[in-house]
């Protein structure tokens, strides 16, 4: 018994010399639950991992979607929140195969990003690739750096 609990705490990154109480257990779902508002993993522990960076006068964002297919992603951009929706379909396993280990989650999820700056939504841009979901978003006008001429009396 106690090693499978350690197995459990092992399997999802803790240290595995430490017993959690149902309390801690409790914590750690709200912790988890609050830590990004607009991430919903509809499949318990599949929410994509991404990153947002900005260039010049764009904002860029990389989705990790591997095993998706194009038509399994929907990409929303409402109130500067750029929102990704899909769903990852269950593979099929022959019927008298015994599965030993269980890692890769499959079921809808949806994932949002408040976005740092206002983006022009007429000029949003997204490509598939081996797996990732690239997004460009335009900074709105009112968000990119103006230059300020100087005058000299």
């Amino acid at each position: 018994m106690l090693l499978n609990r350690l197995q459990r705490y092992y399997d999802r990154g803790s240290s595995p010399g430490r017993d959690l109480s149902l309390s801690d257990e409790f914590d750690q779902l709200f912790q988890q639950f609050f830590a990004e508002p607009a991430t919903i993993a509809l499949a318990p522990g599949f929410g994509p991992a991404l990153d947002l960076y900005e260039e010049d006068d764009k904002l860029i964002v990389r989705v990790e979607l591997p095993g998706l297919k194009k038509e399994d992603i929907d990409i929303a951009l409402d109130d500067n929140v750029l929102t990704v929706t899909g769903e990852r379909k269950e593979e099929s396993k022959p019927a008298n195969a015994r599965v030993h280990r269980r890692e890769r989650t499959a079921g809808r999820f949806q994932r949002g990003i408040a976005l740092p700056y206002p983006v022009n939504g007429e000029n949003v841009k997204a490509t598939y690739t081996e797996g990732i979901l690239t997004v460009t978003l335009a900074k709105a006008e009112e968000a990119k750096a103006k230059q300020i001429p100087i005058d000299i009396n």
